[in-house]
């Protein structure tokens, strides 16, 4: 028998498919920098060089729901060092499917560093995106906490070559000084995404160093993270613009550092005064559009 329908059955079907539609078009807010704590379930490392309060998963959990997150990503942070089974943890307990990427860290002069790290993301396929490494002084460090090694030393390379036979991104904590180094490296692998956290840190160092941070964005698989906005003194306003022009809206990543729902709500609203200039559409990508089709597709 032949179907029929109403005209209002054909207007609700209608309706419903532009819903669809609207609905998977509709822009996402990730998370790109949350660093999660419990020390109580997992203790800190010996030489961790800070070590924050709690700020655990369930915390997490109620800004997740609060601020209607798609996504969030763990920057797992110094004080579990190489020890990464809070991450691990958060992994098996997100709030839903899918819901968690993650970084790693690993001393990348290490030699045994690339199978640690290819055992910690067969443990958890597709979950870990980067490694993030420190840099976040000029003098190289030979031990003690993962940070500050020789950007120049032969394993780092290694490390790097690593990353990219594994398809993950590098991810740059680093002082402005530090950018022609990362450059030297991030040349050698055109295929691998390179984050620089924290905008690269503006402000600590000189004009001339800062430059060098910008002179990356010529790498075309190199992108900033927006985040941290509080540790800049001068015209957060002037540098937002200047970011924006270099980078470009489709080499941008948003990462709040809020960690209560008022604390994010305030940062958002902050978020759409500074980039007012630019469209929703643009503000959209670097809200979370563009760590959706790096990281989460």
């Amino acid at each position: 028998m032949e179907n029929t329908f109403t005209r209002r059955e054909a207007l609700l079907g209608v309706t419903a498919s532009a819903g669809a539609l609207l609905a998977a078009a509709a822009p996402v807010t990730i998370e790109t920098h949350v660093h999660l704590f419990d020390p109580g379930r997992v203790p800190y490392a010996p030489d961790a060089p800070y070590k924050p309060p709690a700020y655990t998963l369930e915390d997490h959990v109620k800004l997740v729901e609060a601020a209607g997150l798609a996504h969030s990503m763990i920057v797992h942070p110094e004080p579990y060092q190489d020890d990464h089974r809070y991450l691990e943890y958060c992994f098996a307990h997100e709030p839903r499917p899918g819901y968690f990427k993650g970084t790693c860290l690993f001393d990348p002069l290490r030699e045994d560093t690339p199978r640690r790290m290819r055992a910690l993301a067969e443990r958890w396929p597709r979950r870990i995106v980067a490694l993030r490494i420190h840099e976040m002084s000029m003098t190289p460090e030979t031990g003690g906490p993962i940070r500050n090694r020789d950007m120049k030393d032969p394993r780092m390379l290694a490390c790097w070559q690593a990353v990219a036979s594994m398809g993950m991104a590098v991810q740059m904590h680093f002082i402005p000084g530090q950018a022609p180094n990362i450059r030297a490296l991030a040349a050698r692998f055109p295929e691998t995404t390179v984050i620089l956290d924290h905008m690269g840190r503006p402000g600590q160092g000189t004009e001339k160093e800062y430059q060098e941070v910008l002179k990356l964005a010529e790498l075309p698989r190199v992108i900033l993270k927006y985040s941290n906005w509080g540790e800049y003194k001068g015209d957060l306003s002037r540098l937002t613009r200047r970011l924006y022009d270099t980078f470009g809206p489709e080499r941008m990543i948003w990462g709040t550092l809020g960690n209560t729902p008022a604390e994010y709500r305030k940062q958002a609203a902050h978020f759409e005064e500074l980039l007012a200039f630019a469209s929703e559409a643009d503000r959209a990508r670097v809200r979370g559009g563009n760590a959706q089709r790096l990281f989460f597709q």
